[in-house]
């Protein structure tokens, strides 16, 4: 009797969970990456409180250099390229993100289907290697000429050659999955295809997804900031670096600063963006990092 309430008063074990310290040391690069993504997220949520109007157009101040009212000078209209800069990652940011969790949820539906029943496989496959036939700015560009340039069209016509990768991948892990002996005894079991693909699919293709978000996120945001830059993707009217890195380059040597400072912060968010898919990789696939 006193060891069935001993053992009924002892604490309950406690999962441990990694700390901050303990992931920056074995996993620098999810750290470096994923830091530097949230304080770039942060600066342009923040951007109305400390950016200025990116909007405002000022004749008369246009290609200055940069002083305390106008941190990085002003455009070939005036306007301020700091504020422009700010608010350009608000587009680029949502644009690749959307589109990410669109081709990732496209592609995991449609790879689960591919992998999983046999019948669908070689007509699904077959479309995804048609769609990745062509040439993705290509792509992008004969979708947003048929409607028009918009964000919403915009982040289709990205997500859309992004989705065929994704299916592939998780067709791959599906494949290997279907076969192992929990799965087959659960179908023996008498288990439902939604509980089977529920409970002993689905949670297999979350590690190497997370992998294949951040590559697709990257992805995203170099195809948005080309089509900008070609006046297919934002309306001229939306700060994008795109826009802006188009708009200024016949002012390259009179005001370097309305493309390096958009540059400078896309080449930054896409490498935060890769730093952190990196490290993800190297956090559920350990061999990954001693192959290399």
């Amino acid at each position: 009797m006193t060891l069935l309430s001993s053992t009924a008063a002892a604490p309950a074990r406690r999962v441990p969970v990694p700390s901050l310290a303990r992931l920056g040391r074995r996993h620098p690069l999810v750290l470096i990456g994923g830091g530097l993504l949230v304080l770039l997220v942060l600066l342009a949520l923040a951007a109305p409180i400390y950016a200025g109007d990116p909007l405002n157009i000022d004749p008369f101040v246009r290609l200055q250099r940069p002083s305390a009212e106008h941190w990085f000078g002003t455009d070939n209209l005036g306007r301020d390229v700091f504020a422009r800069t700010i608010y350009g990652a608000r587009i680029s940011l949502m644009v690749g993100l959307i589109s990410a969790l669109l081709a990732i949820g496209a592609g995991l539906l449609i790879g689960v289907v591919a992998g999983y029943i046999r019948s669908f496989d070689n007509l699904i496959m077959r479309a995804m290697d048609a769609l990745m036939s062509i040439p993705t700015i290509l792509l992008a560009i004969a979708l947003i000429s048929l409607t028009g340039p918009g964000i919403g069209i915009l982040i289709v016509a990205v997500a859309l050659p992004q989705t065929p990768s994704v299916t592939r991948l998780v067709r791959s892990v599906v494949l290997s999955v279907r076969e192992r002996p929990y799965v087959e005894a659960a179908i023996c079991g008498g288990a439902r295809l939604p509980k089977i693909l529920w409970r002993h699919v689905l949670p297999s293709t979350v590690p190497p997804l997370m992998v294949q978000s951040a590559i697709v996120c990257a992805d995203a945001i170099m195809i948005e900031a080309g089509l900008s830059f070609l006046g297919v993707g934002v309306p001229p009217e939306i700060p994008s670096w795109g826009n802006m890195i188009s708009g200024s380059r016949l002012y390259l040597a009179t005001a370097p600063l309305t493309i390096f400072a958009p540059g400078i912060l896309l080449a930054a968010t896409v490498l935060a963006v890769n730093l952190l898919g990196d490290g993800l990789r190297d956090l559920f696939d350990p061999r990954a990092k001693r192959r290399r």
